[in-house]
């Protein structure tokens, strides 16, 4: 069961934004030798995530692949009903979080102030609450 979920509150309503904090937060995720599945909505959505992942920083390098292309990435990109086999970091960029993401030992959801975005994130952090997983709020909107 996953120990903790945390949650980052972003300032703006870009959804783009979820992006690039996403490119900034794995750089740190993969120094620490963590391994993270990121899950999205749909396999469009992983592709354009991959690209991004690419064109991050010319000088950074995060390795990472589309679930099942992944040859044991630290980040995998997926969607559906694709895991990875560990069980480390789940990132949810998609608005439902699915039945199985207890199985990991964190998750991270990334807030931007869209109303649909929103609206999804409270009803996850409703469902942790509801399932014993502490949830903890990182309000970047006051930096």
């Amino acid at each position: 069961m996953a120990s903790k979920a945390d949650f980052y509150l972003l300032p703006n309503d870009d959804p783009e934004d979820r992006g690039r904090f996403l490119c900034r937060l794995l750089e740190k995720v993969c120094a620490m030798g963590h391994q993270a599945y990121i899950y999205t909505e749909d396999a469009r959505a992983a592709q354009q995530l991959d690209q991004l992942l690419w064109e991050f920083k010319p000088e950074a390098f995060i390795p990472h692949g589309l679930s099942g292309e992944a040859h044991h990435s630290a980040v995998e990109i997926g969607w559906d009903t694709q895991r990875p086999q560990h069980r480390d970091l789940f990132i949810n960029l998609a608005l439902e979080a699915p039945e199985d993401i207890t199985q990991f030992e964190r998750i991270l959801e990334i807030v931007v102030q869209s109303p649909p975005v929103l609206e999804a994130t409270r009803q996850n952090f409703r469902r942790y609450k509801e399932l014993g997983i502490p949830a903890e709020m990182h309000d970047l909107r006051q930096s």
